[in-house]
């Protein structure tokens, strides 16, 4: 990862991904969460947002799924606070719970374009 000079805190830098340069945000610094060092799960998920092609850090990956739309909920209204806009639904898989985040308000896409 390239740093870039005045770029948001939570913004790494840039890598270089066949052939595109693309910006890599670190999601821990984004969501003001406790900062880790990087391990052998720490991945960089690729993501499209609104035609804006940008990696996310996060701390692993334990598999990729395909949900059915109508199995998604919307969140609970307990699910209320500062960051609470940041969830667009919430989905049950067995016995676990799914959040799903709105990546385009998770990020300033004007921001980070202006960098990648």
């Amino acid at each position: 990862i390239t740093k870039v000079p005045q770029a948001p805190n939570y913004v790494e830098g840039v890598i270089n991904l066949r052939g595109k340069v693309i910006p890599i945000v670190d999601l821990r610094k984004r969501f003001s969460l406790e900062l880790k060092e990087h391990d052998k799960n720490t991945r960089i998920v690729v993501v499209d947002i609104g035609g804006n092609v940008m990696g996310m850090i996060v701390d692993s990956v334990s598999e990729v799924l395909r949900l059915p739309a109508n199995t998604v909920e919307p969140p609970p209204d307990i699910v209320t606070g500062i960051n609470s806009e940041y969830i667009k639904g919430v989905a049950k898989l067995d016995d676990r719970l799914l959040i799903f985040l709105d990546l385009s308000k998770v990020i300033d896409m004007d921001e980070v374009a202006a960098i990648g």
